[in-house]
């Protein structure tokens, strides 16, 4: 038995049961032979690796899953990743027809898929013993280990399931009153800037004052807590832009810190909501609907002389909460900014939705409510199509008629292909990877282009080519989204 005092000793040399990979580690009789020992250890690694990787790469029929040749030996792909997003993303569409391809990150072997059968499939599982998600290399340093996208088994289905009275219509009513009026309010300062701009700094610094206000309401109320919750998000996807390396200085360390201060920030608003609800306070925000439903849940437990669910708690609210803020932040500035340019691009669609925006609101400075924004039709179908034609996420499968096309009118009632190639549509995911706030996201969205459409006028100066070139930021954005906008006349 060894206990904690005692030390270990280097000067023996290490004993391994393989004779072969003993004698080369052993001390050596010449200067430079732990070097030479350790290299050849790693070499026979990397020769493993890759031997393991063509193994996994078989499948039924003993055929080949596409990919590169070989991987980077223990990083992988990351380096490429990293270093031209783009073109790593579109080599691995390219290996992936017709709808599988490998590759390997980090050391991990790796399958990518853009069919629409397939990818349903992956979703459908989430437990260790089949399919975990894999997020990102530096997913658990910057968003915590215990964040709901690494969640599986009995917690995951407990809070998904409380995640229910967040999204109800009633609730969902609540957040239009408060997207429109900030949608407005940035609308109206974009206005007093004269010239071009790179609208998508824009549409980032929009989406994170709507989110922080839909989500936490009246308690980050600060301006200086406004100002660093604002940094700390932008620290946070900067770091899944960089090398996984957690270490001070760099962006994954700096991604890690605004976490932190983001929860520390929630959990406080956390608590506070809960009294306030206690209180009978009607709910103002997300917060306060998930915490009436979480002191239900805790006198229900009590009841039942049981604990209550984890994320009841002030810290495990906090961290659901972020995860909303982060999920809803990327994904949702990347569609504005398509809607954006692409309206833009379309000026037939968007005269359409003018109209249609002129039926629905003959007083365009009225509030938007639920009821309205649910009658908006066309505009809906709008972003139905941006959602389709430009998703968030790279490789999402197109299994659409003429998918190249931009055509809202494929989602009317009268050719319903929203219906008919419904499980083809997996911008939002599937099964218990299925997006809870793809209702809230959509009505982002509908409200911001509603107001855009009917409040200002636009052009757009293209650089380059949609079709050739994105950025993945993480999310897809346009290469260049430079806007020209004034108040409409």
């Amino acid at each position: 038995m060894v206990s904690m005092n005692d030390t270990y000793s280097i000067k023996e040399p290490l004993r391994l049961q393989a004779p072969f990979l003993s004698q080369l580690v052993q001390t050596p009789s010449i200067p430079g032979g732990w070097w030479t020992g350790t290299a050849a250890v790693l070499a026979l690694y990397c020769i493993y690796e890759q031997i393991s990787f063509a193994a996994s790469r078989r499948r039924a029929g003993f055929k080949s899953v596409p990919g590169p040749q070989y991987a980077v030996p223990l990083v992988g792909c990351v380096i490429a990743m990293v270093r031209n997003p783009y073109q790593f993303w579109e080599d691995q569409r390219k290996y992936s027809f017709p709808g599988l391809s490998w590759n390997s990150l980090c050391g991990k072997f790796m399958i990518f898929t853009t069919d629409a059968a397939i990818s349903r499939r992956v979703f459908s599982y989430n437990d260790p013993e089949t399919l975990l998600m894999a997020v990102h290399p530096s997913g658990k340093n910057i968003l915590g280990e215990s964040n709901l996208a690494f969640m599986h088994g009995p917690p995951h289905k407990a809070i998904r399931k409380s995640f229910l009275s967040l999204f109800t219509r009633k609730a969902l009513a609540t957040y239009v009153e408060l997207q429109d009026g900030i949608i407005r309010e940035h609308l109206r300062d974009w206005q007093q800037i004269e010239g071009e701009r790179e609208i998508r700094l824009f549409v980032r610094d929009l989406n994170v004052a709507t989110s922080r206000s839909v989500f936490a309401g009246p308690y980050v109320e600060s301006t200086e807590e406004k100002e660093k919750f604002g940094k700390a998000f932008l620290d946070m996807t900067e770091g899944f832009l960089a090398l996984p390396i957690c270490i001070p200085g760099t962006a994954v360390w700096r991604a890690r810190r605004g976490r932190l201060y983001i929860l520390d920030l929630l959990e406080k608003a956390a608590a506070r909501s809960k009294t306030a609800m206690k209180e009978g306070n009607p709910p103002r925000c997300l917060m306060d609907f998930w915490a009436q439903r979480c002191l239900e849940e805790i006198k229900e437990a009590a009841e039942q002389q049981v604990p209550p669910h984890q994320h009841t708690t002030d810290r495990a609210m906090a961290d659901t909460i972020m995860d909303f803020l982060f999920a809803s932040q990327d994904a949702t500035t990347a569609a504005v900014v398509w809607v954006t340019v692409l309206m833009a691009d379309y000026p037939d669609i968007l005269q359409k939705v003018r109209e249609e925006q002129g039926r629905l609101r003959p007083d365009i400075t009225a509030p938007i409510t639920g009821e309205v924004l649910n009658d908006m039709v066309y505009t809906r179908q709008v972003v139905k199509e941006v959602l389709r034609f430009r998703p968030p996420a790279p490789m999402v499968p197109q299994g659409f008629s003429n998918p190249s096309v931009f055509d809202p009118d494929r989602f009317s009632p009268e050719r319903k292909e929203d219906i008919k190639y419904q499980k083809n549509f997996l911008t939002f995911g599937h099964g218990p990877h299925y997006c809870v706030g793809k209702d809230y996201a959509v009505n982002q969205i509908i409200c911001y282009l509603a107001n855009l459409s009917t409040s200002c006028e636009w052009t757009r100066r293209k650089t380059k080519s949609d079709e050739a070139d994105w950025l993945y930021l993480p999310t897809i954005y346009p290469a260049d989204a430079l806007i020209t906008l004034k108040a409409a006349v």
